[in-house]
């Protein structure tokens, strides 16, 4: 059966609902995630992410609304998103593996202190679980946004992260949608942080 645009908006509003209602339970891990961040950066530490397809489109979002501004007017802040440099991209692709292309550039960029922000819908991206292991073995604190395609609890790439945000959702434009939706709230409460602290 064919349905409409009407009918499709009408069912993806309601299983957007759906995730949306179940978002709540991830509060203690989204604070967790929200005050590592407030600590790297108040620490002299800077924030990388990272994400494929429209996961990189998210990294690189987070991070620009990082060094721009979210909401409120504060200082602009470290943060890195590793899917933009198109001759690291390929030359690590070619050189080494697909799936080394953000492990590499976290090696050679990242400190005691930072957070690596890892986004992975399936949770089980190879390229996304190197970078979250290099990050970690560089002292990083390491941060999994995924989701439950698979039934799970995050994939993969839970088990390299000291902080998972693993939306309870088993399709990947409403992980992707729940995904945006903590990016958000974590650069409002990383503003709220900054803006207090350095008045514009």
């Amino acid at each position: 059966m064919t349905l409409t645009a009407a009918q499709h908006l009408a069912d993806h509003i309601g299983r957007h609902r759906t995730a949306l209602d179940q978002l709540e339970q991830l509060g203690p891990a989204l604070e967790a995630a929200a005050q590592a961040c407030v600590r790297a950066l108040r620490g002299g530490g800077k924030l990388l992410t990272c994400g494929n397809g429209g996961s990189a489109a998210d990294a690189q979002h987070l991070a620009a609304e990082l060094t721009g501004r979210y909401r409120r007017e504060r200082r602009p802040l470290p943060a890195v998103a590793l899917t933009t440099d198109s001759s690291a991209l390929t030359c690590i692709g070619n050189d080494y593996a697909f799936e080394e292309v953000f492990a590499r550039q976290a090696q050679a960029l990242t400190q005691p202190g930072d957070v690596l922000i890892g986004i992975t819908t399936s949770g089980n991206s190879p390229n996304i679980i190197r970078a979250l292991q290099a990050a970690r073995a560089r002292g990083a604190v390491t941060v999994a946004l995924t989701g439950a395609l698979t039934g799970g609890r995050g994939g993969a790439a839970a088990g390299h992260a000291d902080i998972t945000l693993n939306v309870p959702s088993d399709r990947t434009a409403h992980i992707q949608e729940m995904h945006i939706l903590l990016i958000h709230v974590l650069c409002e409460t990383i503003d709220d942080a900054f803006a207090e602290a350095d008045p514009a």
